[in-house]
């Protein structure tokens, strides 16, 4: 839809969605379209035209006329977790060592470590917790304070040791780790005593050559010779004659000890129960598992297993990266669900004010006009930036259709200028336009009962009372009086589905400028409508009517301030 010059990194990744109410008009659309074209016009980057509705034969004409494809579609822009999750996931696999775990956790300054298996599927957890569990001293049990689960290979990985000689490299086996110290009689009584064969013994020695041999000729698993001294050559071919492997490491013999433990495979410190969640979860959803729960962070993961990013608790605190420009209303109940839970940058409109609460300062224009398509265009205008013919015939059409060619009540001396100005850029007539549009579908005839009554739907509120008022333009009574039983009823379905006191259609006729209006609710405030009823009590003839915002709005809602006097409001 729209594309300028690069702004910034996070702009291309997150667009600025322009959208309109739900259940859009001609004005909605077209000055989202319009107003994304704008700024690609003043070199903004990464502004989309969207929609939070589905469109109509008289949208569908406009668009078709004018080569503009329809606005993308916003079901809900409640931020997920897929929002603010981090994608770049560092994760260990399920064969790797302790050792290589806790590198990890301290290089990236994390607490949990996802650990995958094939495929990427998560495996389970690691915390620096359950790590450090494995090193802490059982001085009740010194066996268990030797042992090590590992292979030798991952023993010389994790000392960054010279391996001289291995045997069964890979195997992973219960190991358990001496240090050559002491006398070589006290030494081997202690092993004995804790029931430590020698094949499951790595010594771990420096420069006691004694010990060195002494250890082989008793053919332990292997020995660890340290601070990189360098064993002579028939201790090496005693080694490879007895099959014990031999390893030269880095470190002394303390350090060497303690790295030994860490070669320790990770399963014992696996936490395989662990809590997930989806890539589609709404934030506020996850603020909730947060907050019952201990966890600090959670893996996000596919439907079928497969690790895909990790949400942690300073990540549901971050600010949502969707944007919104609002156009053609400025009231929650009218805007597209989730729009409270994010970021709305400026607000476009031409109706009246309703309760919207931003977190920091906006740009918010609001002109008494006929459509806000005449405001988008006075901004081009403003600005010296001339629209491509498409899209001026495109603010045409908003403009045409919200002020019924410059004929409904709503209009001002502002829309006519305006309207001139578009139409010669446009190289189109607008009376032919007008025509155009009016006569290109009757909502009534094209749509069943519950979309009719969901054209053009809005909701309000007045005086703590939520009612809704829709609205389809037709040339003439007639589709209407033919199905006006089925509508009443789907208006009637549509008041208990979504808790209202009344719900209203206003069937406007474009030709006579006159309205019929049929209510729906609660029983009092129908009393009230002082408009003569037209063959069913529910119907009532309004001559002169055509606008929802300036005249019929206004009228419902010195109703409701008239019952609220009376303390008669209706309830829902």
């Amino acid at each position: 839809m729209t594309s300028a010059r690069p702004e910034t990194a996070d702009r291309d990744r997150h667009p600025t969605f322009v959208v309109g109410h739900r259940n859009p008009d001609a004005d909605a659309i077209c000055s989202a379209i319009a107003y994304a074209a704008y700024k690609e016009a003043r070199g903004d980057r990464g502004y989309i035209a969207a929609r939070c509705g589905n469109s109509n034969a008289r949208i569908d004409t406009i668009l078709a006329r004018f080569h503009q494809p329809l606005p993308y579609y916003l079901s809900d822009v409640s931020p997920r977790v897929r929002d603010l999750m981090a994608t770049e996931v560092h994760s260990i696999s399920e064969n790797a060592t302790c050792a290589e775990a806790l590198e990890l956790i301290d290089r990236h300054h994390i607490r949990v470590l996802p650990v995958t298996s094939g495929r990427n599927r998560l495996a389970g957890v690691v915390s620096l917790s359950a790590l450090g569990s494995v090193f802490i001293p059982r001085v009740n049990d010194p066996r268990t304070m030797r042992q090590v689960n590992t292979s030798l290979s991952r023993i010389t990985r994790a000392l960054h040791a010279r391996a001289l000689h291995l045997v069964n490299a890979d195997r992973i086996e219960e190991l358990f780790v001496r240090l050559g110290t002491m006398d070589l009689s006290s030494f081997w009584s202690i092993s004995i005593r804790e029931n430590i064969a020698a094949d499951q013994a790595i010594v771990i020695v420096g420069d006691r050559h004694d010990i060195q041999r002494r250890s082989i000729e008793l053919g332990i698993r292997a020995l660890v010779i340290t601070s990189n001294l360098e064993p002579d050559d028939e201790t090496i071919e005693l080694a490879q004659r007895r099959g014990v492997s031999l390893i030269v490491s880095p470190y002394d013999s303390a350090t060497t000890s303690w790295v030994v433990r860490t070669a320790s495979t990770l399963d014992r410190v696996i936490e395989k129960d662990v809590a997930t969640v989806n890539a589609d979860l709404r934030i506020a959803d996850a603020r909730k598992k947060f907050s019952t729960g201990s966890a600090h962070a959670f893996p996000v993961t596919s439907d079928d297993g497969e690790l895909i990013g990790f949400l942690t608790k300073t990540d549901v605190l971050k600010p949502p990266p969707t944007r919104l420009v609002l156009v053609d209303h400025n009231e929650l109940t009218q805007a597209v669900p989730g729009a409270d839970e994010v970021s709305i940058t400026e607000i476009i409109d031409h109706h009246r004010l309703g309760a919207l609460n931003t977190t920091q300062p906006i740009l918010f224009i609001n002109e008494p006009v006929g459509s806000t398509c005449t405001i988008v265009a006075d901004l081009f205008r403003r600005e010296n930036l001339q629209p491509s013919p498409d899209i001026a015939g495109i603010m045409m059409s908003g403009l045409i259709s919200d002020t019924l060619h410059l004929n409904g009540p709503t209009t001002t001396g502002k829309d006519a200028i305006i309207l001139a100005w578009l139409a010669e850029i446009a190289g189109v007539e607008s009376k032919k336009l007008a025509d155009e549009i009016f006569n290109s579908g009757s909502v009534i005839l094209a749509n069943p009962p519950e979309k009719i009554v969901r054209s053009d739907h809005k909701v309000y509120e007045e005086e703590g009372i939520r009612f809704a008022v829709s609205q389809v333009e037709e040339l003439g009574f007639g589709n209407f009086w033919q199905h006006a039983k089925p509508i009443a009823a789907a208006l009637a379905e549509l008041r208990d589905e979504e808790k209202l006191a009344f719900a209203a259609l206003l069937v406007t006729d474009i030709n006579t400028q006159n309205s019929l209006l049929l209510v729906k609710g609660d029983a009092d405030f129908i009393r009230r409508i002082s408009y003569p009823h037209v063959e069913q009590d529910e119907i009532f003839d309004m001559p002169g009517i055509v606008s929802r915002k300036k005249q019929l709005i206004p009228y419902l809602t010195s109703l409701l301030r008239e019952m609220a006097a009376d303390g008669a409001l209706p309830r829902s």
